[in-house]
């Protein structure tokens, strides 16, 4: 069978919140929309650019801020530099002015409720992520692209397969098994991922993007608990890292993320200190997602608490504070969630929240497993009990909003990767059933089977059952 190479920082991406698949990756399809525009004329011939939002990304776009990054994107800005800061005031500017500056070269009329719909009614059947760009020339000339978000910010184009990389990697890997296989000469899992990795790059080159992907989520869990107030969007969701990490470092001061280890670590490691602290991380990244902060893709935004926390644990409470050791945690991970991309989904608008969640709480328990000490086998183990007791799960976000049940999922989804790694940790995989290829098996039949008003749409579970007053999203 054909691989699919999917390298680490596929599978990790610095970008905005909320959401990888309804922001992150409509916001790279539009920036693909003026790479085509580029190649074929100039933007100084576009006459009018129209968008059309179908199934999920409909239905939960506004929520989701899908149109603003797509206006985003077709401003030109990119999602891994932007100053978040600034992206409120473009888009005012936007809707006061009926107008955008398309590619950051030429202005052209954009009024929104015209220019970029919403077609709640209307799924296209490849993905229900889809959207359609409508492209106009000055001489009457016209085209039309349609992508696909496919979770994580993968985008697909029409009529283009999903694999972006053809490189021929040294351990080619599609499932589990493969994996272990490459395993049986003694290398660790990470070792087999940076073999793979210099197919793209030199070792040293991954090392410092994996430190600069882990300064990204560093740098989000620490904001995140420290920023006050109430996240956006109508629910009026009071943000809780901040309290929670105010008492539980109880008054010590710090100046930087060190010191504020440092300050976390003198509290001890009694067991529901650590567990309130796993607890903060995650809600600290999420709250920063929900508020359209810098967070990175683990494997999506809707998930980018659990391995950031899971992480922080590592380090803060188990000697995982070295560069090296992060290293190993950040490519562990990253193998295991390709191998759920490959195998299953990583689209909670194909599978609900257990390609979320599920597959993040899988990633770190691996992840976690292998810098712990554990066999490969082990860490294998590890990743199918965290997805094994994620199946099922259902993506139903109140309001179209990244924010319930979404943030406390990921301190759950934490939580759980931790007691997966201690159970495989403290257990043989030769007596274990279940093998991790076996449920991913399960979690995409079960994703197969799930309703779509499961599946990131709000048109099911607690989405329906909470009444709230709020804009149409």
């Amino acid at each position: 069978m054909p691989h699919e190479p999917i390298s680490v920082f596929d599978m990790f991406k610095i970008g905005v919140g909320p959401s990888s698949s309804h922001t992150l990756g409509p916001w790279r399809a539009a920036l693909r929309c003026i790479q085509t525009i580029q190649q074929k004329t100039s933007l100084d011939k576009v006459s009018s650019v129209t968008v059309l939002l179908y199934g999920s990304l409909a239905k939960t776009g506004k929520g989701h801020g899908t149109d603003i990054a797509v206006m985003m994107g077709l401003c030109g800005e990119d999602p891994v530099t932007i100053d978040v800061n600034t992206l409120t005031p473009k888009i005012n500017t936007i809707l006061a002015e009926n107008k955008l500056y398309l590619g950051g070269e030429k202005w052209i009329r954009f009024p929104v409720a015209e220019k970029l719909q919403f077609l709640y009614k209307e799924s296209l059947p490849y993905h229900p992520n889809a959207l359609s760009f409508l492209v106009e020339l000055e001489d009457g000339e016209n085209w039309c692209e349609t992508f696909f978000s496919v979770g994580g910010g993968f985008v697909v184009k029409e009529g283009e397969t999903s694999g972006s990389n053809s490189v021929d990697l040294p351990f080619p890997i599609n499932t589990a098994d493969d994996l272990l296989h490459w395993c049986m000469n003694g290398m660790a899992i990470h070792e087999v991922v940076m073999e793979n990795e210099s197919a793209w790059r030199s070792e040293s080159e991954t090392k410092k993007g994996v430190l600069k992907i882990w300064n990204a989520m560093k740098e989000c869990t620490f904001r995140g608990c420290h920023a006050q107030g109430e996240l956006p969007g109508g629910l009026q969701v009071r943000r809780r890292a901040f309290d929670l990490n105010k008492r539980l470092t109880g008054g010590q001061s710090y100046q930087d993320h060190e010191g504020w280890i440092s300050a976390i670590r003198k509290g001890g490691n009694g067991f529901t200190y650590t567990l309130d602290w796993v607890s903060c991380f995650a809600l600290a990244v999420n709250e920063e997602n929900a508020s359209f902060g810098r967070v990175v893709t683990a494997p999506t935004n809707g998930a980018a608490g659990v391995i950031p926390a899971v992480l922080q644990y590592y380090i803060a409470f188990c000697d995982g504070d070295s560069e090296d050791k992060i290293i190993r945690f950040l490519l562990t991970a990253a193998e295991i969630g390709s191998i759920f991309k490959k195998g299953a989904t990583i689209s909670a608008a194909m599978g609900g929240c257990q390609a979320e969640i599920g597959v993040s709480s899988a990633m770190a328990a691996a992840a976690l497993t292998e810098c712990m000490g554990g066999t490969q086998r082990q860490s294998l183990m590890a990743a199918e009990i965290a997805m094994e007791h994620h199946l099922g799960m259902t993506c139903d976000p109140i309001g179209g909003l990244v924010q319930i049940p979404c943030i406390e999922r990921n301190t759950m989804g934490a939580i759980k990767a931790i007691t997966a790694s201690q159970l495989a940790l403290q257990s043989s995989p030769d007596y274990a059933i279940v093998s991790l290829d076996k449920v991913i098996k399960t979690m995409w039949d079960t994703a197969l089977d799930m309703n779509s008003k499961y599946k990131e749409t709000a048109d099911g579970g607690l989405a329906i059952h909470v009444p709230l007053s709020l804009p149409e999203c």
